[in-house]
């Protein structure tokens, strides 16, 4: 390996003095869930990447199904399921943005945003973390310089040094609510005190994947922010709640001062036909969507209950998942977890992330957890 090579991190792929861009060197590796190991005579799960274990509705497969005409490219513009969004969260279809699920939606924003403007210092993102792991490549790629907030030791944001982060540099900063993979959410109160203290010129946006797992009861609402912020851009996706991940769909919602920019940086035909007739479909049946939302919540809460009466230490979950801050044995809870046909996500010697799963996988994940000696209440 030659030590170009090295700092660009793609040993072997040079040829004849190619190298690519030494930004992504420097970025992480997104590591997306695995499936579980083969074990047998146990049925495996997979609680790695915050799926929905229940597949779509039965309309949705229909609607699925009846698009046939996949030769053709689709409507650049999304507009029939702008529309139907904007009836159901009573905003301008032309706020509406569409991109490939929420991370399609979030490039786009940094694309217009944040990035390296000619000769000058790269704009800045300042973000939580830990929070979602794409949010350091994305912004690499956008040619930005991240800047991370380290959570509070309960998980939630540190608003309070994320404005004193703010700098002449800073044009977008990204709140992650509920946090992922940490579990908490952010209050109506302490978003819009944060809007009060932020320039008018830094884009804020509120990620917003989980939304529809979230009870707290002064949990934000981003639509809200928008409606009073110019700044503020949403971010939700009908991966999660919908069990539409395989399809990616996702949106943002803006004011028309910064949708104009969005739709610029919008990567064409990012959503397909199939796409966006299965998500028209799924929010013509959002109450069976609620149903089903809430049947997950209700596991979360069992799950979460079980883990405090084993006297588990866990922040305050409000996704379809539970963080435990196992630090040094993360990994090897991730193993055993595994030798049980379970695949969680470690986060290197940070702590584990288990999805929400069917009710045989959450009783199997007490029941590893029951015989576990380094819980995070224990350490």
């Amino acid at each position: 390996m030659t030590s170009t090579e090295n700092q660009a991190g793609f040993a072997g792929t040079a040829a004849a003095g190619i190298q690519p861009r030494r930004a992504l060197g420097k970025l992480p590796r997104y590591a997306a869930g695995k499936p579980p190991m083969v074990v047998e005579g146990l049925q495996g799960y997979k609680l790695s990447s915050n799926e929905n274990a229940l597949p779509p509705l039965p309309a949705v497969l229909d609607a699925i199904r009846a698009q046939t005409a996949v030769n053709r490219y689709p409507d650049p513009m999304t507009t029939a399921l702008r529309t139907a969004l904007s009836a159901y969260l009573d905003v301008p279809a032309a706020d509406i943005v569409t991109g490939a699920g929420s991370l399609g939606a979030l490039n786009q924003v940094l694309a217009a945003f944040a990035g390296q403007n000619d000769f000058e210092a790269p704009d800045e993102v300042i973000y939580a973390w830990r929070s979602f792991e794409a949010y350091p490549i994305c912004i690499g790629l956008a040619g930005a310089a991240g800047v991370q907030v380290p959570v509070r030791p309960d998980g939630t944001h540190d608003l309070e040094a994320m404005a004193a982060a703010v700098t002449e540099r800073t044009r977008v900063i990204l709140l992650c609510t509920p946090n992922n993979p940490t579990g908490p959410g952010l209050s109506s109160n302490e978003v819009e005190g944060f809007l009060q203290v932020i320039p008018e010129s830094v884009v804020v946006v509120i990620d917003e994947a989980y939304q529809e797992f979230v009870r707290h009861a002064d949990a934000v609402d981003g639509i809200a922010m928008y409606r009073k912020h110019e700044n503020v851009i949403v971010l939700r996706t009908f991966s999660k709640a919908h069990g539409l991940a395989g399809l990616r769909v996702g949106y943002s919602v803006a004011q028309p001062l910064l949708t104009e920019y969005l739709r610029v940086s919008a990567v064409p035909f990012a959503v397909s036909q199939v796409g966006e007739h299965a998500a028209i479909a799924s929010l013509e049946h959002h109450h069976e969507v609620s149903q089903r939302v809430q049947g997950i919540v209700e596991e979360r809460t069992r799950v979460v209950d079980g883990l405090q009466r084993l006297g588990w230490r866990i922040p305050e979950s409000e996704g379809n998942f539970v963080w435990l801050a196992l630090g040094s044995h993360a990994q090897d809870f991730a193993e055993l977890a595994g030798q049980q046909g379970l695949s969680v996500r470690a986060f290197g010697q940070e702590g584990i992330r288990v999805s929400i799963g069917e009710p045989e996988a959450n009783t199997r994940f007490l029941e590893l957890c029951a015989g576990y000696p380094h819980s995070p209440g224990h350490c």
